[in-house]
């Protein structure tokens, strides 16, 4: 099993109106993923919403993902997810974005799609309708691999049109393409994500065994993929959850008991009306259930909704995922109610100590699952016209 870390641009409270609280919250998120590459984490996967006050002020995250690469060697950067509809992102900007973030990371960038958080984020675009989005994704998704590979690119679809050969530039760095991701925020799209033979990005809000059946699902499916949408299959679940790790068990569980946990949740079921969610629970402004003891903290942790406590306890808690088929665990950052200085002890921790019993591969899956890339469309798909250029300049890299 991989780990990773999810940022979001999370920024309760009155800060989130604060434009100097702003600023601070990004660079203490850049500076989770600076941490992560030296400790062992695999993945940092960043958010992109719009207009999702408290919850997501990540509104350009290939931007801060640019900034970040500098900063890291090892880390793969995701985008959880990039929404392909035309109508927030044309599909060639998405092309020259994804391939551009490939360049900038020389190979590390995972691109994990979707059609948005919901009705109120969309609406920021004039999409009244969440549901017409699917149809957008289908279309964008198996169009832009195309984009890498062709010189003359054309299409005529139902959303969007590119009336004459282009060439999108630049290509994707290296050999193959990113892996492709689709956030499964409904059981069906796991089912299509094993179809297509491209990762599964999962949004664990409830035990986590009870997405066994999901889970299953997408496995029959990516097994049965003979047709991959990209260059390669990405035979990979990704799941996130919530994990408390201290050097301290007693740290670690006195954090799980502090007031204000849950919250992001409430935010959750405020702004995410594309996925399913339990009657009864809080949604913002309601105030997040807290939690009344240790007993009602040991159930939690016993049905997989939080991992917490040392390094030893936790790493024995992972189990569970290995046990229904999870191949990367992420974890949202910052977890509520933790202090920036104890986010920063439980990457270190969990990166040190926990990590190694469960990923001694030095190598990401899903290089290894790139380096099987194999070209799908020929690089011309209309006729070349016989054309030279008898003068080139002296610093031309290639004559």
């Amino acid at each position: 099993m991989e780990f990773g870390i999810f940022i979001n641009g999370y920024l309760p409270g009155p800060a989130a109106f604060d434009p100097a609280s702003e600023h601070t919250m990004l660079m203490r998120e850049a500076e989770f993923a600076v941490v992560a590459d030296k400790t062992n984490w695999k993945y940092a996967w960043f958010g992109e919403h719009h207009a999702l006050t408290e919850y997501s002020h990540m509104s350009a995250p290939e931007v801060f993902m640019g900034y970040v690469a500098r900063a890291t060697e090892r880390i793969h950067l995701g985008s959880a997810i990039m929404n392909l509809s035309p109508r927030v992102n044309h599909p060639v900007r998405n092309a020259e974005r994804v391939a551009m973030l490939d360049h900038v990371t020389e190979g590390r960038y995972e691109w994990g799609t979707g059609r948005g958080a919901g009705s109120h984020e969309i609406a920021s675009f004039n999409i009244l309708d969440k549901d017409s989005t699917k149809a957008e994704w289908t279309e964008a998704v198996r169009e832009i691999p195309r984009m890498w590979e062709e010189h003359d690119y054309q299409f005529e679809g139902e959303h969007f049109t590119v009336p004459y050969p282009h060439n999108v530039l630049p290509k994707p760095y290296g050999v193959g393409h990113p892996p492709i991701w689709v956030a499964c925020g409904n059981p069906g799209t796991f089912a299509t994500a094993g179809e297509l033979g491209i990762g599964a990005i999962a949004f664990n809000f409830e035990p986590i065994f009870a997405l066994q059946g999901r889970i299953d699902t997408y496995k029959e499916a990516v097994a049965n993929c003979r047709e991959p949408l990209g260059q390669f299959l990405n035979d990979n679940i990704m799941m996130t959850n919530a994990v408390i790790c201290m050097e301290d068990r007693k740290h670690a569980r006195e954090i799980a008991l502090r007031e204000g946990r849950g919250y992001l949740y409430s935010m959750v079921c405020l702004y995410h009306d594309t996925m399913p969610k339990k009657e009864g629970v809080p949604v913002w402004p309601q105030p997040p259930v807290q939690l009344q003891d240790e007993e009602s903290l040991d159930r939690l942790i016993e049905g997989g909704w939080l991992l917490c406590g040392d390094a030893d306890e936790v790493a024995e808690q992972v189990e569970k995922y290995h046990t229904v088929g999870c191949d990367q665990l992420v974890f949202g950052l910052p977890s509520d109610s933790m202090a920036h200085e104890e986010v920063l002890e439980m990457l270190e921790v969990f990166g040190t100590k926990v990590i190694p019993q469960h990923d001694p591969d030095p190598v990401h899956s899903t290089t290894r699952a790139r380096q099987q890339a194999q070209p799908k469309y020929a690089p011309f798909a209309h006729p070349v016209a016989d054309l030279s250029v008898q003068v080139l300049p002296t610093n031309a890299l290639i004559h």
